[in-house]
């Protein structure tokens, strides 16, 4: 048997993802059904699941960035971030508990949002350029989540899935870049009241405003470039932790206020139901 064409993997690859976003029960390794190490084609397929969900529908209101640990880097073998898209229909308001069973395998991080009040059509954006596209930053959450079974992934899995997106919190409280050092904040996230994560802005590519820039970059040498009103999810300010039922998350980001987010268990939800 000959092996699959590039375009029968990518599809192969994109409906065995969307089936287990479907029946809520995650697939194996997508890195089995591409070329090994194909970057490009775990953002084909990523790029699928992007125009499929638009033609559903869903509004694109910006992009997340992943892979800015160098930890988690060496620990996937590569040397760079990655990206994903962020839907309208992704964000979860401050007070509203996360339903049992809308994400399969969370995890949480804090993590400093920009968001663009003008375009960034160039190539090589410098910090200027940034600082004077971006509106303002909030605090975020970002609830990763994965549709590969056990979490067993690499940079190919990962990048195929959307880059892990699952659900994102935004803070209420904009913040302009001229009154906050985006480098040096701290970081502190509690679970249930303990801590369970700390860093600063620098534990992100040495800065949330140098990740910015990468995927400023990146998506205009693509032809498609960061548009003003979009959200931009810089990456984990520190390591994340796994949700359950019934958790309650904080984090609290010096100089951009705290933001949280709860997950409902079974019991509670069926009681008010």
């Amino acid at each position: 048997m000959s092996a699959p064409k590039p375009a029968d993997a990518v599809n192969e690859a994109a409906a065995a993802l969307r089936e287990a976003a479907r029946t809520g029960v995650p697939c194996p390794p997508v890195r089995t059904l591409l070329p090994e190490g194909d970057v490009e084609a775990a953002y084909a397929v990523q790029s699928l699941h992007v125009e499929r969900s638009l033609a559903d529908g869903r509004r694109l209101v910006g992009r997340k960035i992943g892979l800015t640990s160098p930890a988690v880097q060496r620990q996937l073998g590569v040397g760079r971030p990655d990206f994903g898209a962020l839907f309208a229909d992704m964000a979860v308001p401050e007070g509203q508990p996360i339903a049992p069973g809308r994400l399969l395998q969370p995890k949480v991080e804090a993590e400093v949002a920009l968001v663009l009040g003008t375009d960034l059509p160039h190539h090589d954006p410098t910090v200027a350029d940034l600082l004077r596209a971006t509106a303002f930053a909030l605090p975020a959450l970002e609830i990763v989540d994965s549709r590969i079974a056990d979490w067993d992934i690499g940079i190919v899995d990962t990048v195929a899935d959307n880059a892990s997106c699952g659900l994102y919190v935004l803070g209420g409280t904009p913040v302009p870049l001229d009154r906050v050092d985006l480098r040096g904040v701290r970081m502190t996230l509690t679970k249930n009241g303990g801590t369970v994560s700390r860093g600063t802005g620098a534990d992100c590519l040495g800065s949330p405003l140098t990740a910015a820039l990468w995927l400023a970059s990146t998506l205009a040498g693509l032809g498609d470039p960061l548009k003003a009103g979009d959200l931009v999810l810089t990456g984990a300010l520190g390591p994340m932790a796994v949700a359950a039922e019934g958790d309650e998350f904080t984090a609290h980001i010096e100089g951009l206020g705290t933001v949280s987010t709860a997950f409902a268990s079974a019991t509670t939800q069926g009681a008010r139901a």
